[in-house]
This record gives structure tokens, C-alpha cells and sequence, in this order.
């Protein structure tokens, strides 16, 4: 059977255009448009803690080279399981976020209950930066050390009592890993999140405070807190003279990082778009001046590249957590 030269044009002519359609790059055209609305990013603390001090200029920036509104909406509880399961289960189109800690990783073997898959259903954006956790204590206190804080913590076992922005949290974890190298009982007093801890430790309700170094530090640049100690390996400008924990304690390091993720089925070109954004905003010179100041250091890295790296960090608090026997009953 012979097909008519007009049937066989107008056939080669529906295939063409089949193919183009097929290799059209619609997650292109999709990211171009993307965002098409406000962005939510989700904090799972409470107001005044060290993901809002460098997450807000951040949204700022991002918004600005995204040209939609980025508003941080913060959600605190169950360390931090309560915003982070929000995200996890918000629809898959990228104007929901998390911006969260290490608390993350931690709290994937601290909690084998979670409402959520970790590496699942938050996959990330990226991450922002990281930095020390600090001790930190009021301005009068008697303690002025590492060792002080020890000595004392084994003249009076479990009488001492620290802080934490709450169960899971990295400054949490941070403090368990101290007490176990240490050999001291130090009582853990959990908050929703890291202002109401600030608070009370101001106020005298607890002894001392393991806090971010970026949501501290203008409590200790007023003098209000005395920070004895820093948990990174090495000392930073921000806190200038002040020791770390390693120092006294060989081998001790617990530093926080920042990171952004999204919910599960979010397309990869809105990830990637993102990420650039991330990128972009945390590479200006005066967020990252900011962040110096605070301790920190900008570390952006790819969505990818922070899959690895969310699947090191899980195994690495798992071995404390399962070797320390650190439950959050």
C-alpha cells in the first residue's frame, strides 16, 4: 500500500513534533517560574535562636534574587520533629522549606519513631554553614572554665544543671557527648527552643547554657553570658580568648550546622533553583562578614553533595547516641 506524498508530510510532521514536545526541557520553563508565590521557611525553633539569627538575612537575600517573598515561620517542639514533620509533608512544590540544624541527623537514631523519613521525605537543599556550640554561663557565675565547670559538676553530681533549645537538639547532643568524656552528672533541663533557655539562664532558673555560638553571641558581646568554652576543634575570631572544650578535654569536638531542605517529590529543577539562590545569597560578602562575626563559616554545598553528607553526619551521632545510651524519655 502506497501512503499519498500529503498523508506522508503531514505523519513525519505529528512525529517532529511528538520529539520536540518529548525533549521540550519543561523543567526549565517549570523552574523559570518557580517560585510562583511566597515561600514558607519553616524553623523548628522557637524566636531568637541561632537558625533565626542566620536564617532571616538569608531569606532576605533569597527572596530578592528569586523575586517572591520568603517568610520564616517558626514551629518548635519535639525537638524539633514538629517542624520538620510540617515540611516532610507539605505538598511537593517547593514553597514549603525547612531550615533547620544537625538536630536532623541527630535525632534519626535518637528517635526511631519519627513521623518521617530523614533521607526520604526532606530532601535537601542544601547546606548554609556551620560553627562551635558554646558553654556558656551567667555573667556572675563562679565558673570561668572547663575545669571549673568539671570540679564542680564532681564535688556535686547532678546538682548542676544545663540548658538546651530542647530534646535531639545539637547543642544537646553536644552537652551529652561533654558529660560522658568528662565523667560528670550534669542535669539536662530541655526548652522549646533556644530563647526561653536563654532566658532562664539569665534569669538564674539554670546553671549554664550549651548554646549555638551564632545565637549566643550577642549575649556575650553584652556581657549578659560569659562564654567558658567552645565545642570546634579550633578557636574562632568571634570568640576571641576563648578556649575550646578540647583543650581541656583532648579529643572533644560537636560543632552545628545550618541546612535547607524540602519535602518529598519537590522537583529537581526547583531544588536546583534553590540551591542557586542559597548559593548566591550566602556568597555576598556582607552575610558572610556577618556570619564571621558570629563564629560561623558559609559552607554551601550541592543538594547531592549534602546527601552524602547527611548520611556521614546520621552515622556519626548514631555511634554516640547508641554508645552512650542518650534517650529522650
Amino acid at each position: 500500500m502506497q501512503i499519498s506524498e500529503p498523508l506522508r508530510r503531514r505523519t513525519l510532521l505529528g512525529h517532529g513534533v511528538g520529539a520536540l514536545a518529548a525533549a521540550w526541557p519543561w523543567g526549565a520553563v517549570q523552574a523559570a517560574n518557580f517560585p510562583s508565590r511566597v515561600v514558607r521557611v519553616v524553623v523548628p525553633f522557637s524566636s531568637g535562636g541561632g537558625t533565626e539569627v542566620i536564617g532571616r538575612p538569608l531569606v532576605q537575600a533569597m527572596a530578592d534574587i528569586l523575586g517572591q517573598s520568603l517568610i520564616i515561620d517558626n514551629k518548635p517542639g519535639a525537638g524539633t520533629v514538629i517542624g520538620s514533620d510540617l515540611v516532610a509533608k507539605s505538598p511537593p512544590d517547593g514553597h514549603t522549606l525547612l531550615m533547620t540544624t544537625n538536630a536532623l541527623a541527630i535525632n534519626a537514631s535518637l528517635m526511631p519513631k519519627l513521623p518521617y523519613d530523614t533521607m526520604k521525605d526532606l530532601p535537601p537543599v542544601g547546606r548554609i554553614c556551620n560553627g562551635p556550640n558554646i558553654i556558656a554561663v551567667r555573667a556572675d557565675s563562679p565558673i570561668k572554665s572547663v575545669a571549673d565547670l568539671i570540679k564542680l559538676a564532681q564535688d556535686k553530681p547532678g546538682r548542676l544543671s544545663y540548658a538546651s533549645s530542647g530534646n535531639g537538639s545539637a547543642v544537646h547532643l553536644a552537652a551529652e557527648l561533654f558529660k560522658i568524656m568528662a565523667k560528670v552528672q550534669i542535669q539536662h533541663i530541655p526548652y522549646r527552643g533556644a530563647g526561653p533557655a536563654y532566658t532562664d539562664l539569665l534569669g538564674g532558673q539554670v546553671d549554664m547554657l550549651f548554646a549555638t555560638a551564632g545565637g549566643a553571641h550577642k549575649y556575650v558581646k553584652s556581657g549578659q553570658m560569659r562564654a567558658i568554652a567552645l565545642t570546634s576543634p579550633q578557636r574562632v575570631e568571634a570568640y576571641a580568648g576563648i578556649p575550646t572544650v578540647a583543650e581541656t578535654l583532648p579529643g572533644y569536638a560537636a560543632e552545628v550546622w545550618y541546612g535547607m531542605f524540602a519535602s518529598k517529590g519537590t522537583p529537581t529543577a526547583f531544588i536546583e533553583r534553590l540551591n542557586q539562590a542559597l548559593r548566591q545569597a550566602a556568597s555576598h560578602p556582607s552575610y558572610q562578614t556577618a556570619l564571621l562575626k558570629d563564629g560561623l563559616t558559609m559552607t554551601v554545598n550541592t543538594p547531592q553533595e549534602m546527601v552524602e553528607f547527611m548520611k556521614e553526619d546520621i552515622e556519626r551521632w548514631r555511634k554516640v547516641v547508641v554508645t552512650a545510651g542518650i534517650t529522650t524519655d
